[in-house]
């Protein structure tokens, strides 16, 4: 499958023909083409009162002008609970009760992830006791299929924080019996990929402002790097809030500039400012002074940023598999060492054969 997706997580291009793309692709009212831009927004906002079906087997259709892949998996794995939940679904949890055992989660904030989930059609709402009814929730197909990002989720955390490592699953690959860390590939050569080795950029449904976040998400109350029990914590500085995932994505899309993120993504300045300053804490981003002008600073990603590549793309893969647009993908990349589509395959680093869903099994930290 060729590989597009999310604003969030693209490859690298040197020079930043992506986001000159973007630029041009979404003209402003009073430009050449600015008028039917505007136009396009109000058609878009029209689009948007439309009632979208999730199959629970099959892909989401979205209508002509609405927003693309890339925003609506943003709002849906830009979420810290919508995350922490599907951690717990992975490892088996599926009623209520559990994950209130588990997380330290409010009753009212559970129900309303719970329902989101059910709503996208990643959680299925079944009944498994009819006297007095109740209700647990199985993971879908379109929800068992988040997999590899989750796993590569962990091998970045267990990679980079690893004074958190011992809360981390244990993912122990069937078939050579070994405990493994995903390696990102690609399945037409089956050479391991960094961001440098693809290239590429927007595609028909891929203009920055159908990349914008679908939802309203916030993140939970305290500070992600707590280091509470079952957390990833910097994982969720990092894409548990939807304008951290954004910047991020954009940060692989090759913007560098805060006034170039404030462009682009439509964020509050003062949250660019503040997602900025705990990216460069963590050492995910490092400030560079500018060319022209030593105070105007820019932000690049450090070789621990670079390094979460694979958990961008494996979100690109699942939300460009399951959200498609009528116009086509919203991003288009290719691997410069085959020249063919990239598409995404994880590999086991203990045996460098595929990774099936079925064949990994995930467990409970001892």
């Amino acid at each position: 499958m060729k590989v597009t997706g999310l604003a969030v997580a693209g490859a690298v291009v040197a020079g930043g023909p992506v986001a000159s793309r973007a630029k041009a692709a979404v003209p402003g009212p009073g430009t050449p083409g600015g008028d039917a831009a505007a136009k396009g927004t109000r058609d878009r906002g029209l689009q948007e009162t439309r009632v979208l079906v999730h199959p629970v087997d099959r892909p989401t259709q979205l209508p002509p002008g609405h927003t693309n892949a890339v925003g609506l998996t943003l709002g849906l794995i830009g979420d810290e609970w919508n995350l922490l939940i599907l951690r717990y679904a992975l490892l088996g949890v599926r009623r209520y009760g559990e994950w209130r055992q588990e997380l330290p989660i409010s009753h009212a904030v559970l129900t309303r992830r719970l329902a989101f989930l059910t709503e996208m059609s990643v959680f299925e709402r079944v009944e498994y006791q009819s006297r007095a009814k109740r209700f647990e929730y199985r993971l879908t197909k379109r929800g068992r299929d988040l997999w590899p990002m989750l796993l590569s989720v962990w091998a970045w955390e267990s990679r980079w924080v690893p004074e958190h490592q011992e809360s981390l699953p244990r993912m122990v690959h069937r078939r050579c019996g070994r405990e493994f860390l995903p390696v990102l590939t690609c399945a037409a050569c089956s050479r391991s990929v960094r961001p440098r080795d693809v290239v590429g950029g927007f595609g028909p449904s891929g203009t920055w402002e159908r990349s914008v976040p679908a939802a309203t998400t916030r993140r939970r109350s305290g500070s992600t790097a707590d280091g509470g029990a079952g957390m990833f914590p910097e994982t969720m500085a990092l894409v548990g809030n939807r304008w951290s995932a954004a910047i991020l994505g954009a940060a692989f899309q090759g913007l560098h500039r805060f006034r170039d993120f404030e462009r682009h993504l439509g964020a509050p300045p003062t949250i660019i400012a503040d997602r900025l300053r705990v990216f460069c804490e963590l050492g995910v981003f490092e400030q560079v002074p500018g060319a022209e002008r030593p105070d105007w600073l820019s932000y690049h990603l450090t070789e621990k940023g670079r390094a979460f590549f694979p958990v961008t793309m494996t979100g690109i893969d699942w939300g460009q598999r399951w959200f498609r647009a009528a116009e086509g993908p919203a991003l288009v990349y290719t691997h410069r060492a085959c020249g063919r589509d990239f598409q995404i395959q994880l590999t086991c680093d203990a045996c460098t054969a595929p990774l099936r869903g079925h064949e990994i099994v995930v467990q409970r930290p001892a």
